[in-house]
């Protein structure tokens, strides 16, 4: 059971510490108390079902920045079979908000990148809050072009509220650090997979999201900035961020309609912070079930295919200033 229950997540919690009581209570006096556990137990499960049926994207979000989220390096943990970390980009440092290595998935080997965010306050704040600077971006770099160089396929985990957006990463060139990553990403001749573990916020996102496949876990959001963000520039209240959140369009199944990701992976019931094995084997079963399909392209063919994709991205019109006169 979670530490830290949501607002719309309460009377489930409750009914989930009764069981819990009850259980003690049992154990402690010797009593049978099994029936009253099992139907406790349908009920939390039929709850479960309704409410998280039923979310909003205001929840979603929430559910997507959940403080016992699993992290990238739990996911590491729980997928892989081996995991060698590397740091560095080489030119200023190491950054602790975005970790890379080489790995192995059921003996594939492959380089997996991802954004890490703390576990504990001091945690939190060592890994910026998943929040990287350009160095994080170019160490990414760094690992995929050593993957590309020994032909090992690209997984990229995603979960930061952006980058980070201080003085010092903009003296280091934070904007060029993410579109050289954009730019390099699209003509590596290597697959690349992307998914959306928690929060996909804006450049920080993008700076290694482009790929083959791009995938969402099932309570995760992926904007181009955050609904707070959009709130104060257009209605200039941050408390109109639950109405930004559903204009966005940032839940997973809108960004599937939407063209803008191809996949979405499902979560245990109730979200992947209640059971981190079943979430990983879910993510895992889908990167492999990808990863075999772009195997089998050839590099003109998966090139081709990663161009194409997010040229359909979005929708435009061209009106041309005779046409408009003509029409006035």
């Amino acid at each position: 059971m979670p530490k830290n229950g949501l607002d719309f997540e309460k009377p489930l919690l409750e009914l989930e510490e009764k069981i819990n009581e009850l259980k003690q209570f049992m154990q402690e006096k010797d009593i049978d108390l099994t029936e009253e556990i099992e139907t406790l137990r349908n009920k939390s499960n039929r709850l479960k079902k309704q409410i998280f049926s039923e979310l909003e994207p205001w929840q979603i979000l929430k559910l997507a920045r959940h403080a016992e989220r699993p992290t990238t390096l739990d996911y590491i943990e729980l997928i892989c079979d081996d995991f060698i970390e590397f740091h560095g980009d080489r030119n200023y440092g190491d950054d602790q908000a975005l970790i890379g290595g080489i790995a192995k998935i059921d003996s594939l080997p492959l380089t997996i990148i991802g954004h890490q965010k703390g576990k504990s306050t001091k945690d939190n704040i060592n890994r910026n809050f998943g929040m990287a600077h350009p160095e994080g971006y170019r160490k990414a770099l760094r690992l995929m072009k050593q993957a590309e160089k020994f032909n090992r396929p690209i997984l990229a985990l995603v979960n930061t509220p952006g980058a980070y957006p201080g003085i010092e990463a903009e003296e280091r060139g934070q904007a060029e650090a993410i579109a050289r990553n954009m730019m390099e990403m699209a003509r590596l001749e290597v697959p690349i997979i992307v998914v959306i573990t928690g929060e996909g916020g804006s450049g920080g996102a993008l700076g290694i999201g482009v790929g083959d496949k791009i995938m969402m876990l099932e309570h995760t959001y992926y904007s181009v900035c955050s609904p707070e963000a959009c709130a104060a520039i257009l209605w200039k209240d941050s408390a109109e961020a639950k109405t930004a959140a559903e204009a966005l369009k940032l839940t997973a199944e809108d960004l599937l309609d939407l063209g803008v990701i191809d996949e979405i992976v499902s979560e245990p019931l109730g979200g992947a912070h209640r059971d981190f094995e079943e979430s990983a084997n879910l993510l895992k079963e889908a990167i492999l079930t990808n990863l075999q399909e772009i195997q089998n392209l050839s590099i003109p063919e998966m090139l081709e295919k990663r161009y194409d994709k997010f040229r359909r991205i979005g929708e435009y019109i061209e009106h041309s200033r005779i046409e408009a006169t003509s029409n006035e």
